[in-house]
């Protein structure tokens, strides 16, 4: 469960956004307003909502049913169990690409890590570390050479998403 707020330009400051370590905040250009995300929390600090606090769920097109789901992420970030100890996803603020070779792409957890999963298990095969949480949906293109890479966005707000903003591109193996 997440709190979404509008907050007038005029009340959205550095030392508002200082305040609220737990909220995330964006500046929203060309409006009057910023806008706040908060997870709501319980006093020990862990999210309101049961666990997994985040998946990444794969769905049949033909059947419309669920054919795997895995946690996403940890909450080492909320201060609760880090995903080593205790796959218990976090919350998620991004969303997945999905590769002609059967591999998603994702970052969106409070980890910073963008992650390669199998399309057909949910197996994860891959993670590389962001400088920030990669809240955004990771794109893929072929250079000049033909190598693929892929390219996320990786932003912080604050403490709990990182502070740096920063494109990160990783080259996948070459075909051999």
């Amino acid at each position: 469960a997440t709190l979404i707020r509008l907050i007038p330009r005029a009340q959205y400051t550095d030392t508002l956004r200082r305040g609220n370590r737990m909220s995330e905040f964006a500046a929203m250009r060309g409006t009057p307003y910023a806008v706040q995300r908060e997870i709501l929390r319980s006093p020990g600090g862990l999210p309101c909502t049961k666990p997994p606090y985040g998946e990444l769920v794969s769905l049949s097109t033909r059947t419309g049913l669920v054919t795997w789901r895995v946690p996403l992420g940890g909450v080492g970030a909320l201060g609760g169990p880090s995903a080593a100890q205790t796959p218990i996803g976090s919350p998620n603020l991004g969303g997945p690409i999905v590769t002609a070779s059967g591999i998603v792409f994702i970052a969106a957890a409070l980890d910073h890590k963008l992650r390669a999963i199998d399309v057909k298990t949910g197996k994860e095969l891959w993670s590389g570390e962001l400088p920030a949480g990669g809240k955004a949906t990771p794109m893929t293109f072929s250079g000049k050479s033909g190598r693929q890479y892929v390219v996320i966005a990786a932003g912080g707000d604050n403490d709990v998403f990182g502070v740096s903003d920063a494109l990160v591109a990783f080259a996948l193996p070459e075909k051999p």
